[in-house]
């Protein structure tokens, strides 16, 4: 029988280890020309686009649009009242067919939408396993992050792009690990091994050998198999990275809507759940306000949001498409 001063013993003490960074030190990061306060983390940092890049023309101002806005004729009108009466099972057909039409007075509530599409780059430093990838940092000028090419995507559908930018790839040794490819095991603490979950680690129980761990006090650590250690998640057991600059693109369909006076006396919250009936819609790289429209509320609306837009994502963001939709909502 072992005593508990000869068991506790035979419990292996915790690896020694330091304690890993929480962030990649700023030695291992390269002085790009170009790139200088890019950070890690944190979403990147948004890069203005610069004033020189090309731009489509601009297109002339549109001609005076003349407004053809639908009109609801008698047959039409009765037929909505004919069907209205028939879902409804004790409702008469009588006044539908006895019924004179006087006159028909349009009360339409118009939505006027905006779409802007715009692209936006943000740049920061990203890491991987180094697997042989190529190295190319300072072998040319990194081209700036709006000179680097890439696809875009369906106009006015939001997306994200991931981009390696070039001539910025170097190899530096993990500083989680310290290039060992290891890293203490989690469970155990890097000792290899755990007290014994059967006897609480006394080696005994009921006064007779602990049966699980042979009267050791203590089993080998199930995570890591009794090594103490775990590969390291940052480089993957590689022991270096492969640091470079990540270019996220990004596209975002920016919307706004503007629902004039509900003269319809349609329902504000089912307005979003209706199409409507569209009467004018434009697609070029920068649209004009609407003018003359019937609804003076729309037209006072397209200019401020037209406004807005400009001015809230030109700034940040390059406009690559904007949309204008006019919508009756009967």
């Amino acid at each position: 029988m072992y005593n508990n001063q000869q068991m506790h013993g035979m419990l292996v003490p915790p690896m020694v280890y330091g304690e890993a960074p929480s962030a990649p030190p700023p030695s291992m990061f390269d002085n790009l020309p170009g790139y200088e306060g890019t950070q890690t983390g944190g979403g990147g940092k948004f890069v203005p686009p610069p004033s020189g890049l090309p731009y489509p023309p601009a297109e002339p101002l549109p001609p005076q649009t003349e407004w053809a806005i639908p009109s609801i004729t008698e047959e039409v009108a009765r037929k909505a009242f004919t069907d209205y009466v028939n879902s409804k099972c004790c409702y008469s057909s009588s006044p539908v067919e006895e019924a004179t039409f006087t006159s028909l007075e349009a009360h339409n509530t118009y939505r006027y939408r905006l779409e802007t599409f715009t692209e936006s780059r943000s740049t920061e430093w990203s890491n991987e396993p180094f697997e042989g990838q190529p190295v190319d940092a300072f072998t040319q000028a990194a081209p700036g992050p709006w000179n680097v090419p890439v696809q875009t995507p369906e106009l006015f559908k939001d997306a994200t792009q991931d981009i390696k930018v070039p001539c910025t790839s170097s190899v530096k040794p993990c500083h989680t690990c310290n290039t060992t490819g290891k890293v203490p095991c989690k469970d155990c603490s890097g000792a290899g091994n755990k007290p014994c979950q059967s006897c609480a680690g006394s080696g005994a129980q009921l006064g007779e050998t602990c049966a699980a761990c042979s009267g050791r006090g203590c089993q080998s650590c199930f995570h890591c198999s009794g090594s103490g250690t775990d590969k390291c998640d940052t480089c993957k057991g590689k022991k270096q990275l492969l640091v470079f600059i990540k270019l996220t693109v990004k596209w975002t369909n920016n919307i706004s809507d503007f629902v004039g006076a509900l003269q319809s006396g349609f329902p504000v919250d089912k307005i979003s759940k209706v199409s409507g009936n569209k009467v004018f819609s434009v697609t070029q790289y920068m649209v004009y306000p609407v003018q003359g429209f019937p609804d003076p509320d729309i037209c006072q609306a397209a200019q401020r949001l037209v406004n807005e837009h400009q001015t809230k994502y030109a700034a940040t963001s390059r406009v690559l498409q904007q949309i204008l939709i006019y919508v009756i909502l009967f």
